[in-house]
């Protein structure tokens, strides 16, 4: 089994870490720690811990959107069916203990205060990506309220992430992909 690149073992420990603990709350010394490097080979790969931060998030963007566009392929039934399945399956996930939510919401949430920091803008592009793709997808469909549809669903998704992290109740996902399910069907009549 070839090695893993110093690089993308830093940033492996980092999304460890961040994931679980947050942001801010661990140290360059602990990624460096959690990497097997020390913390000068960590400041030769990143400048910061900023620059950490947003390689931890820009790792993160497209797995994240190729598992919901799976999730979304996999499902049965029409576009309304496959974007609730996309719901149903983050509940899923959403009941393991180990599960902290969005990773992007968190990050922006921990940064709040610092409006021009470089992972809020990969969050953000990273959110607009997947409205982007469930635009078009909807257009396929033919619906001539893509864009308006596609931001409701968005709306709906990461306002689930936010309760269900505050409540650790999964069914807020569940019924929030019933929600997207209806906006759809009707947006389909």
């Amino acid at each position: 089994m070839p090695e893993v690149p110093t690089r993308e073992r830093i940033v492996g420990a980092a999304a460890s870490l961040f994931y679980a603990q947050g942001i801010r709350a661990v140290s360059v010394d602990a990624v460096a720690e959690k990497a097997g490097v020390t913390k000068r080979t960590l400041y030769y790969h990143f400048t910061s811990k900023d620059d950490l931060v947003a390689a931890y998030l820009e790792a993160r963007d497209q797995p994240n959107l190729a598992l919901f566009r799976r999730w979304f392929d996999e499902a049965e039934g029409g576009i309304a069916a496959k974007v609730r399945a996309i719901f149903l399956n983050l509940a899923r996930s959403a009941r393991h203990p180990k599960w902290k939510g969005c990773g992007f919401l968190r990050t922006s949430a921990e940064l709040a205060n610092l409006p021009g920091h470089p992972a809020i803008r990969i969050g953000a592009r990273h959110k607009k990506r997947f409205e982007e793709w469930l635009r078009q997808a909807f257009e396929v469909e033919g619906i001539a309220t893509a864009a308006s549809l596609a931001r409701q669903v968005v709306l709906l998704l990461d306002g689930s992430f936010a309760v269900v992290l505050l409540h650790r109740d999964a069914s807020y996902m569940e019924d929030a992909g019933e929600a997207a399910f209806t906006l759809i069907t009707a947006a389909l009549a």
